[in-house]
């Protein structure tokens, strides 16, 4: 589409108020992005703010379609700077969507993208026991998505304690030899991505701070069932599985 074509689709979005044209604008829209030279038409056209104001839309499929359009559009930095504004919004969204529902997905799409660098962590602190709760709750699909936002928040040793301090009882249920390969592979590398940070921490003061269902405490104060789980899948069919358990064993 050229600049004229997809200014006619954000005037459209700001000038009417029906979900159904909405949707189908946006789709446009988020199909153009998926070419980098759209990405920077789109930008210049302001229709980042416009696509960004429908995220509080009360439409479900009108904020999921935003949603998905930013996405598309977030694969370019300088979009980025700029989408990085409705982090907040979008945390709000993914907590506030029914579970497991193609709104959330959206939104964790989108935090996924946007979590890739360590510039915009820092806006997602508050919604870490979310992400949390999603791994524990969710399904198949939300796991892993979910699960690709921790890996990245974990990468960074600036999140460290905020992910140590979190809550999750149920989290070493992930390491089972019967649990997804995409959902295993990416709660391993979590695993080993905080482990290895927590060596350069002060445990003592971390440990201060956290309770008993404290990934703190499932992964590094109170070892031993996250050991035996670890060993056991010492004896899992796949290779790159068991290479991500003898990574965190040598730390």
């Amino acid at each position: 589409m050229d600049a004229d074509a997809l200014q006619k689709l954000i005037h459209l979005l700001q000038v009417t108020d029906d979900p159904l044209i909405q949707e189908q604008a946006l789709i446009t829209l988020s199909n153009s992005a998926a070419f980098s030279v759209n990405q920077d038409i789109i930008r210049n056209l302001d229709g980042l703010s416009v696509i960004g104001g429908l995220l509080s839309d009360c439409v479900p499929k009108v904020k999921e379609k935003a949603l998905n359009a930013l996405n598309n559009l977030s694969m370019n930095i300088k979009n980025q700077e700029e989408i990085q504004v409705y982090i907040t919004q979008v945390c709000r969204n993914i907590e506030s969507a029914p579970l497991n529902s193609d709104l959330q997905l959206a939104g964790l799409r989108l935090l996924t993208n946007m979590s890739v660098t360590n510039d915009y962590h820092h806006k997602m602190i508050n919604s870490i026991p979310c992400f949390l709760h999603l791994l524990s709750e969710g399904n198949e699909r939300t796991q892993v998505q979910v699960l690709k936002v921790l890996v990245n928040l974990s990468a960074n040793p600036g999140m460290t304690r905020h992910l140590l301090r979190a809550q999750v009882p149920s989290l070493l249920l992930l390491f089972d030899n019967c649990i997804n390969r995409d959902v295993l592979l990416r709660a391993l590398a979590f695993a080993a991505n905080l482990k290895r940070n927590a060596n350069n921490e002060d445990s003592t003061m971390i440990q201060d701070q956290c309770g008993e269902d404290s990934v703190f405490f499932t992964f590094c104060r109170d070892s031993t069932p996250f050991a035996q789980k670890l060993a056991s899948l010492l004896h899992h069919p796949d290779t790159e599985v068991k290479e991500q358990v003898v990574r965190i064993l040598m730390q």
